[in-house]
């Protein structure tokens, strides 16, 4: 039998140390956006509200390549639980409603809120699968669907570009992606879209680890 996890690394200690954190980042992403700090003045295709979903990626990558203790404990993780966060993508539903009432262009509203609906209800179906083949965590679907989560995000910050007026002609309305730099929107790309970029990052780190540490154990996509 293929042992494909380890129990997660959780105390109380680290508990109450990751609320502290999740806390600390909604604050700042707050901060941001009612100060209006990464506002996209000059229409540039990269909004500069980006960076704040970039430096917590990057921060993470940096920390699990050169903090052991800290790589350990994102290898202890639960791939099940993790993929299954996933569910709450089904949020950018939100994002149709917003181009409902014009406040988000369609270009942007209609990629990004349909794929993060999708996604959000293929973790359903991934969830529903890995728990009744555990072995699976390995699969070549597993990885697919992460990428796939992964590839979501980056259609997302490339129409939220072309959307935010530097292509004046795409926007025909004048309705652009603005209100995503600024409070309350600005929490998809400042808090939630780097935590979900995380969670997919940590779930292919450790199937990347199982496989290398057990290749012979690797399995191929389990029928439906």
């Amino acid at each position: 039998m293929f042992k494909s996890q380890t129990p997660p690394i959780w105390t109380p200690m680290g508990l109450t140390g990751l609320a502290v954190l999740l806390s600390a980042w909604f604050a700042g992403a707050y901060v941001l956006g009612v100060e209006r700090i990464l506002e996209n003045h000059g229409q540039s295709f990269f909004a500069p509200v980006a960076l704040s979903a970039v430096v917590p990626v990057v921060t993470f990558l940096a920390l699990y390549r050169f903090w052991p203790a800290f790589k350990n404990f994102v290898l202890s993780q639960d791939i099940i639980t993790l993929s299954l966060l996933q569910l709450w993508r089904v949020m950018g539903f939100g994002f149709l409603t917003l181009y409902y009432y014009d406040v988000l262009p369609g270009l942007f509203a209609w990629p990004a809120g349909l794929g993060d609906v999708a996604v959000g209800m293929m973790a359903a179906v991934i969830f529903y699968r890995l728990a009744r083949n555990p072995e699976m965590v390995t699969s070549t679907q597993l990885v697919r669907f992460h990428l796939l989560g992964l590839f979501d995000f980056v259609v997302a910050v490339v129409t939220a570009g072309l959307a935010s007026g530097v292509f004046p002609g795409l926007i025909p309305l004048g309705i652009t992606s603005a209100p995503m730099d600024v409070w309350p929107f600005n929490l998809f790309p400042s808090f939630f879209v780097p935590v979900f970029i995380i969670l997919h990052l940590t779930v292919l780190l450790k199937i990347r680890h199982l496989r290398a540490s057990q290749p012979q154990a690797q399995t191929q996509p389990v029928a439906a």
